[in-house]
């Protein structure tokens, strides 16, 4: 057995995991940790002050006996795995005790992917790699202002920068595929796809705008626009009153159909993309906010770069060899036995001595874990039914989050079935499409899946990834599979398929009832009330985490999973001994 060493020598009480398990009002054992040099073995011990604590073994898993962990993550989603992987691989000496439970019998979320007949598609209800990658603004800021761009196109913005990071922790480097950073993106318009800009070079063949629609943008984002109003305004709002009708029309609104699945009427500027949101606050225009920030980044030294990290030569998107569901997996392997699958959560109970007491439906019959600390990264509307029993506020709060529906229809025809004015060299070449809402087509947007990525489709053929529904188009919901086919089919064919081509090859057509969580006007209020619901009603240690937290995009979910587990580990340290 292996020797225990305590800081001081306190009265100490047991109790057995079937008591632990049983008892719903009791003292836990969380309040200190000896030095890892002090145990031997893979047991840990926790101790406090007699009568208000336990000692017990944290070594977690014994058929249905489990030890008090640090943390539990509900959700073993792309952002409860990167919480738990950044816990241990940032925090471990405060947060390496950690437990992730999934209800279902994957991990990875809406990641999935699929492979077959020598395809290889994904089914997720937003495009973790969109037409347009990460944001339409660094496009924006090119029309404007060009000078501010010329030395971007080699830069990665700080959440792909964390996202390359958790690939290479997760040992996936020699996986990592990019797409060619040189390859246009197309937006349709009148009939025809337009190329998008990506470098300064591009702006004398850029006809997706008029000449007048660029000035109005270029003296709008330099202040000759109206001033800010008294209310929370929409992406719409504030994308026409700083930069006029046409880069809405034409730019943002398909970015937020293709990517949100939103309507940018609807979307609130503040929550949906409050970077470009706070550079009008803090410059009092968009350029002067970009000024600003330059100067703070310059003003601040810029760590070593880690070698380790691959060297894109332009803005691009990645996934894997075998699709994005490596990444969940990878990250699921290193965790090892801390992640626990088919574990459904029925209750959680707030303890005597502040901690929480989960309990699970599993494949081993119900089973009982206490935790200091509880991250719920489950959809708003899953999460709000667990908390009711806790706290009636945050849970009505969190009930208010709006879902559409999204259609991910994977889709593949022979390369002669593009339109020859659609081809480059032959070949199509691009990442893919946007549909403003006003061309008359229902699909919202279409990726190149076997042009962005090696080995997405056997040679002759091509692979498309089309996204139909929405915010504005939620009657995808009455519509059979068959039918979402043919309605993507039909679009494809005004634009980038030729009316005569034989039927496509589906394979497959994923509806999701619920996919994107929308980041309507008052977003940032309900999060902020479900918040301080669970901190006012003295809730401390339960975090809310997730897509309708950090933001949809994958890179986001990256991002926020670390600030995440910042505040986990923040929380935790108050309960070692220094």
């Amino acid at each position: 057995m292996p020797t225990l060493t305590l800081a001081d020598p306190p009265t100490l009480r047991l109790l057995s995991p079937v008591n632990l398990r049983r008892s719903t009002s009791i003292s836990s054992p969380f309040f200190c940790r000896p030095s890892r040099n002090n145990c031997t073995g893979p047991w840990r011990v926790r101790c406090a002050v007699a009568g208000e604590s336990t000692i017990s073994s944290s070594k977690v898993g014994d058929g249905n006996n489990y030890s008090p962990v640090d943390c539990v993550i509900v959700g073993a989603g792309i952002s409860g795995l990167c919480i738990a992987q950044a816990l241990a691989t940032k925090h471990g000496d405060v947060g390496s005790n950690v437990i992730v439970t999934e209800a279902r019998d994957r991990v990875g979320g809406n990641i999935t992917t699929m492979e077959g007949d020598g395809y290889l598609w994904r089914k997720a209800p937003t495009a973790s790699s969109p037409p347009i990658p990460c944001s339409p603004w660094p496009i924006i800021f090119l029309l404007i202002f060009p000078p501010f761009l010329l030395a971007m196109p080699t830069k990665i913005c700080s959440k792909c920068c964390i996202l390359v990071f958790l690939q290479v922790d997760s040992g996936l480097k020699d996986d990592l595929v990019l797409g060619d950073p040189n390859a246009p993106r197309f937006v349709l318009w009148n009939g025809k796809l337009r190329p998008v800009p990506s470098k300064p070079t591009d702006l004398p063949f850029f006809d997706l705008m008029s000449f007048p629609g660029k000035l109005r943008a270029g003296f709008g984002a330099l202040g000759i626009r109206p001033p800010p109003p008294d209310h929370e305004e929409s992406v719409e709002e504030f994308v026409r009153r700083n930069l006029g009708d046409e880069v809405f029309e034409r730019l943002i609104e398909p970015f937020c159909s293709g990517v949100y699945a939103g309507d940018p009427s609807k979307l609130s500027m503040k929550a949906a993309f409050g970077k470009v949101w706070k550079l009008e606050q803090k410059g009092g225009s968009i350029i002067g906010g970009t000024f600003k920030a330059i100067q703070e980044k310059n003003n601040t030294p810029k760590p070593p770069r880690d070698p380790r990290l691959p060297k894109p030569k332009g803005q691009t998107v990645g996934s894997f060899k075998k699709g994005l569901i490596m990444l969940p997996e990878a990250i699921s392997k290193r965790l090892g036995g801390k992640v626990k699958l088919s574990w459904k959560l029925s209750s959680i109970i707030r303890l005597d001595d502040g901690g929480y007491s989960l309990t699970y439906e599993t494949p081993e019959g119900l089973v009982s874990l206490q935790s200091r600390s509880v991250v719920m990264t489950v959809p708003s509307r899953v999460a709000s039914s667990l908390l009711h029993p806790l706290s009636a506020v945050a849970a009505d709060a969190l009930s208010k989050f709006y879902y559409p529906p999204v259609a991910a229809v994977s889709i593949s025809y022979p390369k002669e079935a593009i339109r020859t004015e659609c081809l480059i060299e032959g070949e199509l070449k691009g990442f893919g499409q946007l549909h403003p809402r006003s061309q008359g087509v229902e699909t919202l947007g279409t990726i190149y899946s076997s042009s962005l990525f090696p080995n997405r489709a056997p040679p002759g053929r091509i692979l498309l990834l089309n996204y139909i529904g929405g915010a504005t188009n939620p009657g995808i919901l009455s519509k059979t599979e068959s039918e979402l086919v043919e309605a993507v089919d039909r679009d494809l064919r005004k634009m980038l398929i030729n009316p005569n081509a034989k039927d496509p090859l589906v394979l497959g057509v994923r509806v999701w009832p619920q996919a994107i969580p929308q980041f309507l006007i008052g977003h940032l209020d309900l999060l902020d009330a479900a918040k301080s619901a669970l901190r006012d009603g003295g809730f401390q240690g339960m975090f809310l985490g997730g897509n309708y937290v950090s933001g949809v995009a994958l890179g986001r979910c990256v991002e926020g999973a670390y600030e995440v587990a910042a505040e986990v580990a923040d929380f935790l340290s108050q309960y070692v001994y220094k």
